[in-house]
């Protein structure tokens, strides 16, 4: 899974397997598509966000995508690590699948749910304490 979160909305896609370099470049496509103008992405640390694959294509969008990273060892900074942990001990919790199969369509209707709810999403920035 990997998401991307506004102030208002989140974005999110589920990925079969390890979320690596050609995920994140179709994940930056779809959000330049949807969102339709620049944007800042502010990531943690994971090695991929850094990866050459995706500092390449930063790279060739003049622009339109700027990057800033998050302090190191610091995931209480960051909104998106709410959403998969509301997503996990609210909207999933007790749930018992035998597949990814049956759970991605789950999950996937789950997080519809919850970009419906403007105040949950402005409480994921709350507690991430950042400054708006």
């Amino acid at each position: 899974m990997i998401a991307g979160i506004t102030y208002w909305q989140f974005y999110f896609r589920l990925f079969p397997g390890t979320v690596k370099g050609p995920q994140i470049v179709a994940f930056l496509k779809a959000l330049k598509r949807q969102i339709g103008r620049k944007l800042l992405i502010v990531w943690d640390g994971l090695g991929v966000h850094k990866s050459r694959l995706v500092r390449e294509y930063v790279e060739s969008l003049d622009g339109q995508i700027a990057i800033e990273f998050l302090p190191a060892y610091a995931p209480e900074l960051n909104p998106t690590e709410y959403v998969w942990g509301y997503l996990k001990h609210h909207e999933l919790a007790n749930l018992c699948v035998k597949t990814l199969a049956e759970l991605s369509p789950i999950a996937r209707n789950r997080l519809r749910a919850m970009q419906r709810r403007p105040k949950l999403i402005a409480a994921f920035w709350k507690q991430a304490e950042l400054p708006l």
